[in-house]
């Protein structure tokens, strides 16, 4: 039985994705091989590697100035990479808005001036910062951001105005509403939110920010040069990830690209805010102009409730619900393959436990 699974990540799939996977699990378009088991040199590998970074492209608009890089990993090795490619300065901006940009952050840090100009961090990061342009320091190399925020459920809906190139951690929010990608310098997402599988981590950059010369050493796998001048084929890719990955992609395009894909999830997102806003039971605590279309935080009235919640929700088929540790309460992760029917279902559950337990 398939039940909706609220995890943050790993997500859930197209349930087409699976069962194509399952279809060619012995035996890929014919050649007695799993994809899992074919050489990155293979023809039938090079076709699916190509065709992923095509789409891709496609999808994302992503323009003819900017490599796209099939990585491993995940964003929490983009945390030293980033900063060990692009500060040729010494300089950066980070902007701290939860977990993940406060790891950033801290990895970053040893390699040279490294400032947070801004965070909300005092709130429990239920907001994203006003970031006027003079916070920004003249002559960084970078500034740093995390597009959605997967603990604490907000989203940047305006991007800052930098002159330094914007590099970006957008594991939680890629392909789930439009970017436009010249405004980035740098963007960065582990797969397994919206991409597919875990197991690939993908980079997005302008082609003028792959350096071959760096002021510090370097790992050469870290190295962006490295990945770029081998076509992310340096050493074996993640074949079986990239397939996955690859048939995500095909059902994202089926469904009509990001414009569709984000309707619905504004629809999911819209449907339990509103439920959570207009009960005296739920509460979310974001600032509603920075809510998160992918991560939705909330809380019962107590802790005890918040264990009776997700308990009982999974044995009704709704499962991971449980907020991470440092907010506590639920979460709910809506990513692009959660269907509208999985939200409805659990704002029924929702409303059943209201009823069970309001005093």
């Amino acid at each position: 039985m398939r039940v909706y699974n609220f995890s943050a990540g790993p997500s859930m799939l197209f349930e087409e994705t699976l069962t194509e996977t399952r279809d060619n699990m012995l035996s890929y378009k014919g050649s007695g091989l799993c994809v899992a088991e074919m050489s990155h040199r293979s023809k039938d590998y090079s076709d699916i590697h190509a065709e992923f970074i095509e789409t891709l492209r496609e999808l994302m608009q992503i323009p003819e100035n900017y490599a796209v890089l099939l990585l491993q990993g995940g964003a929490s090795q983009q945390f030293d990479a980033a900063p060990l490619n692009l500060l040729r300065n010494g300089k950066a901006d980070y902007v701290i808005t939860g977990h993940w940009s406060e790891r950033a952050f801290a990895q970053a840090a040893p390699l040279g001036d490294i400032a947070a100009v801004a965070t909300s961090k005092e709130s429990v990061f239920t907001y994203i910062p006003e970031l006027p342009p003079e916070i920004f320091r003249e002559g960084t190399d970078y500034v740093h951001i995390t597009t959605n925020n997967t603990i604490y459920g907000t989203r940047y809906t305006v991007l800052p105005d930098v002159k330094s190139p914007l590099v970006a951690d957008a594991s939680s929010g890629i392909l789930s509403e439009y970017a436009d990608i010249s405004k980035f310098g740098v963007i960065y997402a582990g797969a397994q939110k919206n991409i597919g599988p875990a197991g690939l981590t993908v980079v997005i950059i302008r082609k003028d920010l792959i350096y071959d010369d760096l002021p510090r050493y370097c790992p050469k796998m870290l190295k962006y040069s490295t990945q770029a001048n081998a076509d992310s084929l340096f050493n074996t890719p993640p074949c079986m990830t990239v397939y996955m990955s690859l048939l995500n992609l095909r059902q994202l395009k089926k469904l009509g690209g990001i414009s569709a894909i984000q309707k619905i999830n504004e629809e999911k997102a819209s449907l339990l805010y509103d439920f959570i806003d207009n009960s005296d039971f739920y509460k979310n605590n974001v600032k509603k102009k920075d809510r998160s279309l992918m991560n939705v935080p909330f809380l019962s009235p107590n802790a005890d409730l918040d264990k009776k919640f997700i308990k009982e929700a999974a044995s009704d088929g709704l499962l991971t619900l449980g907020g991470h540790k440092t907010v506590g309460g639920m979460r709910a992760s809506v990513y692009n393959a959660m269907p509208v029917e999985g939200v409805k279902k659990l704002i029924e559950f929702m409303k059943k436990f209201e009823r069970d337990n309001k005093n």
